[in-house]
Order: structure tokens, then sequence, then C-alpha cells
């Protein structure tokens, strides 16, 4: 006879008693049964004599599990009440005995969890040494599959919007064909249900569900209904925890307007426009889900607020750059009017950096507005730059886009081998827009990233040589089955002046060479060779592509071919292409990479480290 698993929504529980429970309820159950027993026989001992006690201490044993697949043996040991209770060493005959008892029943019940019905079960105890060994083997006999499965909704999702009904069963994960599991229904009913929550039916839940499961032929018959509700528009926002920062600031970076249909992810995007800002510790945004009040329900944020002193460290490495330390301090609350001033700078081997910045809070639409000034020296390939930059800017930054307008003053001085130090200055108003669109901001698979610049100056505004800077960089991910994935990225700049780079501050010009750049060659070390020095150039070109192929989770490794070049005139530019091997790590803090480069011009090789996204 057919075995049948049933879970439905509480207004329809007591019209469908006719079916049997899953068998995960008889494992609850008789587990919970089991060591209700248990826990009153180990009360016991406590009243007994010492000499008892040395005679329970005989009755410890060992365990082996003999299961395929893999998974099944783990759930098996880490479950089964004779293998969890093998360490104790107190069991009683009569323990042991009951425990060896309740295994084959404890069996079959975790093995239907992970879809099968019909596993045969053999239990051989023997004594090794005054020792008891008990091997459990299991053949958990044909696996369950899925023959059919059904999803339906009902609700407004039907005529409202049917778009939202097709992402609820996109997300549903099991298809015909597929094994059956409990753990698998779970979460492909649960997905499914998140996925139609998403967007508009914030109280949509499960009507109805079950699983048909016939262990004769090992097939399992799966159906689910979805009640979509209402559709949720969102009203005000009602803000709590702000006391040293004006509430204010929470209104200028909200992005949702009153009556918005909800979006789970204009919510995320308000919380990460609010944890963007320099204000906010935490930020936690509540929406109520109640069916009755669907229009305009409020959005609760609480956030917890930075004090208005803050000072910030850190120490790292990259093999680019070597040791480096770096620091900042903040004063949040400038002229009493919640403007943050900070302070930083950072060392390492080869760049010297230090930066003022005032800014004011957050306007409407999320704009800032800020004055900075910074020194920056830089010395590498024998070459030595000593920047000076100062003006204003206006930024925004949302989820997917970032604007930035700036007007900025750069003076900087070129210290190179072959000739005296230079100096060059220029007055350069400036746009740049990035662009994210990836499926993960932190492990992408699959998107692209975009980063423009553009900007200019005229000779005669505190400027030495009329010039137009572009540059470009994007990177695009392209999946590869369900664990692989190629990598391309592109970098193009260009400095267009009647005269020569020498007029140009040195700062807005280009070299290459590194490991977010072209590996195998020396961070940059591309560039217009003069007697050692090797000086930024007018124009910069970069490919990259790589394959990575993941053997978990959180490990993979990546073959690569990285080309490039950087020149002063296009006619003679010479292109340096490399090659390698890597290994990619998905850490708790964000991708690793290591990678190893053979620089096929200067037949050099280069070991490389890099944490995170450079972009």
């Amino acid at each position: 006879m057919a075995g049948w698993a049933n879970e439905q929504s509480r207004q329809r529980r007591d019209q469908n008693e006719v079916y049997a429970r899953h068998a995960s309820h008889g494992v609850r159950l008789r587990a919970m049964l089991l060591r209700c027993w248990l826990a009153c026989m180990f009360c016991v001992p406590a009243f007994v004599t010492v000499d008892a006690h040395a005679a329970r201490a005989k009755a410890s044993y060992k365990v082996d599990i003999e299961a395929t697949p893999r998974s099944l043996r783990k759930l098996l040991e880490e479950h089964l009440d004779i293998a969890r209770f093998a360490k104790r060493p107190d069991i009683s005959d009569d323990q042991f005995e009951f425990l060896i008892t309740a295994t084959p029943q404890q069996v079959r019940d975790l093995a239907a969890t992970q879809g099968y019905f019909s596993p045969v079960v053999r239990t051989d105890v023997r004594t090794v040494n005054d020792r008891k060994e008990i091997t459990v083997n299991v053949d958990p006999g044909p696996l369950t599959r899925i023959s059919s499965v059904s999803i339906s909704f009902r609700g407004p999702v039907l005529t409202e919007d049917p778009e939202q009904e097709n992402t609820g069963r996109f997300a549903f994960s099991l298809h015909e064909g597929d094994p059956f599991s409990q753990g698998d229904w779970d979460d492909a009913k649960n997905a499914a249900l998140k996925a139609l929550q998403a967007r508009r039916y914030l109280g949509a839940k499960i009507y109805h569900s079950e699983a048909r499961v016939d262990p004769r032929t090992h097939e399992a018959k799966l159906a689910v209904t979805y009640d979509s509700g209402p559709t949720f528009t969102m009203g005000k926002l009602d803000v709590s925890g702000t006391r040293r920062y004006p509430e204010q600031i929470v209104d200028n970076v909200n992005p949702i307007a009153v009556g918005d249909i909800y979006d789970v992810q204009r919510v995320a995007e308000l919380q990460r426009q609010l944890q963007n800002t320099p204000y906010y510790a935490s930020v936690a945004i509540d929406v109520d889900s109640d069916l009755a009040k669907p229009i305009q329900t409020p959005m609760h944020v609480k956030v917890s607020e930075y004090p208005y002193n803050s000072i910030r460290g850190g120490v790292g490495y990259s093999t680019d750059n070597g040791p480096l330390v770096q620091g900042s301090y903040s004063y949040l609350n400038t002229f009493g009017k919640a403007w943050p001033f900070t302070v930083e700078g950072r060392v390492d081997q080869t760049q010297q950096y230090g930066q003022v910045q005032l800014a004011m809070p957050p306007g409407p639409r999320t704009w800032t507005n800020s004055v900075l000034a910074s020194y920056t020296t830089t010395d590498v390939s024998d070459t030595r730059i000593y920047s000076i930059r100062a003006g204003v800017q206006r930024a925004r930054t949302s989820q997917f886009i970032d604007y930035n307008y700036s007007i900025l003053y750069y003076q900087d001085r070129l210290d190179q081998n072959a000739i005296s130090p230079t100096t060059s200055r220029a007055l350069v108003p400036s746009w740049s827009w990035t662009r994210r669109h990836t499926d993960d901001p932190l492990f992408p698979r699959k998107g692209n990233l975009i980063h423009v610049e553009a900007g200019f100056a005229v000779k005669g505004a505190l400027t030495d040589q009329t010039f137009i800077r572009s540059y470009a960089r994007g990177q695009q991910y392209l999946p590869i089955g369900k664990e692989d994935l190629v990598l391309l990225r592109a970098e193009l700049g260009g400095v267009f002046t009647s005269g020569s780079s020498s007029g140009v501050p040195a700062s807005l010009l280009f070299r290459a060479g590194g490991s977010n750049s072209v590996r195998g060659y020396g961070y940059q070390s591309i560039g217009n060779d003069v007697d050692g020095s090797v000086l930024p150039t007018k124009y910069l070109v970069i490919a990259v592509a790589e394959y990575q192929h993941w053997f978990s989770h959180d490990w993979g490794a990546a073959a690569f071919f990285d080309v490039g070049t950087a020149t002063d005139t296009w006619g003679e530019k010479t292109f340096y292409p490399s090659v390698g091997l890597g290994a990619r790590w998905r850490s708790p803090v964000g991708p690793v990479n290591v990678d190893l480069a053979y620089g096929i011009r200067n037949r050099s090789v280069w070991p490389y480290l890099t944490l995170g996204i450079a972009f």
C-alpha cells in the first residue's frame, strides 16, 4: 500500500486527516519516546552502588555504520541513538538491548527523509576483548524519484501579476525525475513561497501541500498550492533610534515612495543606503504583513548610531604594494549639523597617501556634496610622483549605480632618471559612472560591472596643457554549467592632447602591470621606459580572459590569459601577454585569489595574492 505524506495550512487540516503523516513525523515521535525513556533510565544510576557503576562501564561499545551513499551514512551517524550514546560508559544492559531493538526502525525512518523507503537493515553485535562492537549494515534500496509536480496558485496573483506567479514557479527547485527527500521538498516549497513574497504579495502562504510516496514503485507525486493574498503597498517610514543625527537623513536616502508596490529588493536597497552613510552602525527594517491592512503598510526602521568620534585602522599585505598600514579619524557632527569631517592615510612600500574631507549630510535622492584635499607620493619602477589634489565633488550612491561629478585641481611633480623633475598642473571638471549588475555582490557568477570616467582641462585655466581624458573598465561573468565560470575583463584609457604627456599631471596618465592589471609583470612596470624609469603614458589597453573551475562551493582553480599595453604613441605600441594558473577561495571576508603568472615577453614569473573584487 502506498505511503502518504501530507502538509497543509491551518485552515484545511481538519479536512485532510485521511492522509497519513510523513515518515519524518514518525522519526520525531519515536525519537522523543526513546529519549524520554533513556532519560528516565539514566536517572536511576544516582541511587545505585559503585559496584553497579563499574558493571555498567563494561557495557561501553563501538558502532560502525556501513551505508551508501555517504550522505545517508553521515545522517545515520549523527542521528541514530545507538551511535549517539556509544561514547557513554554508563549504558546498562537493558538500555543497550533497547537501543539495538530500536535501531532498524530508526534507520528506516531516517532513510525515508532522504527518499529511501525500503531499506534492508542488518545489525550485528559481537564482543571483542570484553567490549561490544556493533555493525549496522544498511542497503537503502532504490531511491524514490519524483514522478509528477503540480504547482498551483489562488488569489489576486492569477489576474494581477502573472509574471510574479511565474517567478514562484521557477523558484520551485524540484522537477520530474529528481530524487525525492524531505529536506529538498521543504526547501523547494519555501523557495517558491519566498519568491512569491518578495514582490507585491508579502502575506503569501502555502494553502495546501502534499507528497504522495509509493514505496512499491519508488515514486513521489508532489502537489502544492500557494495563496498570494492581497497586494501590499509601502507606507511611511516609522524611524526609531535617532538621537545624535537628524531623522531627515533617513528620509533623504529612502528610495521608496509612499504607495509603491512592496518589493523586498527596494527594502534591501533602503537598508544598504542607510548603511552606506557614515552615521549608522546597524539598520533593521521590519514591514507589517497584516493581511487586513495591506495598503500603505508601515515600515519600521530601527537604527543604531555611531558616536561622533571614531578611529579606525588596519594592516595588510599585497604582492603589488607589500605591507601596508592605514587609518582614519572621523568626526560626524562638524558645525553641529552632522557634517562628517574625515582625515585618513595609508602607507605601503610603494605609496604614501593622506586626505582630508568635509562632507554635507546626504540631501534629497542621496546626493552628497563635499570638499577634499589629498597628497600622494608614489615610488615604483624608478619613477617618483608627488601629487597634490584639491576640489569639490557631488556624489550619489545607489544599489546598482553610482554617479560622481567633481572639479579637482591637480599639481604633480614627476621625478625620473633621465632628466630633472618636471611639474604639471590642471583644473579638471570630470564625471564618473559605475554600474553593478551581478547575481551576488561578493561572489558573482553572472552579470557585469562597468565603470566609466570622462574629464577635460583647458590651458590657461590653472592648466598647463589642454587635454581630454577618458577611461573605461568592465568585467563580465559568464556561468558555465552549475559550478564553473568565465571572467572577461577589459580596460581602455586615453588622454587626448596635441602636446606631449609631460604637460599632463602624471596621476592622470596610465601604466600597466600587476595583480589587477596584466599579471606576469611587475606592478606598473609597463609604460614608457626612459633610462630605466617607467613613465606613465597617454594610452592604456588591457584584456583578460579567465576560466574558473570550482571543485566545491568554497574552493576552485583558474587558468588565465592577460594581454595589455601602455604607450604614448599608438603606432609604436608593444603588447605584453601572459598566461597563468591560480587558486580561488570563497573566504568568509570575500574572494581570495592566489595566482602564478608567466610574462611571455619578459620570460618572468610572478606570484600574486589578492583579496576582494578589484573594481
